[in-house]
C-alpha cells in the first residue's frame, strides 16, 4: 500500500512538472509579436516607400532619384525600444542587394555612430571561398566579418535569428551560427543599451517577411 501511494505521488509530481513545462513553453511562445500583422503603421514608422501586401511580404521600392543610405528618415523603425531581444525574420535581395537590420538605435538621426548594424547583402552570390568583410550577410558594423557566408543567392528567401541578451549577440543565418560576439568588449561597446530597431534604407529593393520579435528577460 506505501509502495502504491509513492508511484501514486511521484507519477502527479512528473504531470506536474509537464504541465507547469508546457505552461512556461506556451508563455514564451506567446510572447513573441508579430510586427506585420495587419498594418505596417502599427509598430513602425517611415518617410520611405515601404509597403505591405496581402501575402504578409513588406517591400521597399525606391522612388526615382532616390541613392544612397544616409537618409534616416527613409528606413523602417519600430516605433517601440528595445534592450535584450530575440528577433526572427526573412528578407530576399536582389543582384548586389544591400541592406542592414539596426539595433539598440539611441538617435534614429545617427544609427551608424549611435546604433548597431547587422549587414544585409548579397552575398550568397559571391564566389565561394572569397574572402568576408563585416559587409557581407551577419556580419556586425563595424569591423566584425561573419564567421561563414550563409547567404543564399539573389532573389531567395532567407533566414535570420538575432538574440541580443546581456551584450552577447549570437546571429544565425538559414541555420547557420555565422557570429558570436561579446559587444561589451567589442568597437560598439559604447552603443546604448536600448534602443529602436529597423531596417535600412539603401535605395535598393528588398522584401521582408515574417518579423517576429519577443523581449528577453
Amino acid at each position: 500500500m506505501f509502495r502504491s501511494v509513492q508511484w501514486l505521488m511521484l507519477a502527479f509530481g512528473v504531470a506536474y512538472l509537464g504541465a507547469f513545462a508546457w505552461a512556461d513553453e506556451a508563455k514564451k511562445q506567446d510572447s513573441w509579436v508579430d510586427l506585420i500583422a495587419g498594418d505596417l503603421n502599427k509598430h513602425w514608422v517611415t518617410k520611405g516607400n515601404w509597403s505591405l501586401d496581402k501575402d504578409g511580404v513588406v517591400t521597399l521600392t525606391p522612388r526615382p532619384g532616390e541613392k544612397g543610405w544616409s537618409r534616416w528618415d527613409m528606413y523602417l523603425w519600430s516605433i517601440k525600444t528595445y534592450g535584450d531581444f530575440e528577433i526572427e525574420f526573412e528578407y530576399k535581395v536582389q543582384k548586389g542587394g544591400n541592406s542592414g537590420f539596426y539595433f539598440r538605435v539611441g538617435d534614429l538621426n545617427n544609427p551608424v555612430a549611435k546604433g548597431i548594424e547587422v549587414q544585409i547583402y548579397d552575398s550568397g552570390s559571391k564566389p565561394e571561398n572569397a574572402k568576408l568583410t563585416d559587409h557581407d550577410s551577419g556580419g556586425i558594423i563595424p569591423g566584425i566579418p561573419p564567421t561563414k557566408n550563409a547567404a543564399k543567392p539573389a532573389g531567395e528567401w532567407n533566414k535570420f535569428h538575432i538574440i541580443n541578451k546581456n551584450d552577447k549577440l549570437t546571429v544565425v543565418l538559414n541555420g547557420v551560427t555565422v557570429n558570436e560576439v561579446d559587444l561589451s568588449t567589442a568597437k560598439v561597446k559604447d552603443r546604448p543599451k536600448v534602443g529602436n530597431i529597423g531596417f535600412q534604407d539603401h535605395a535598393l529593393p528588398l522584401s521582408l517577411r515574417n518579423i517576429r520579435v519577443r523581449e528577453l528577460k
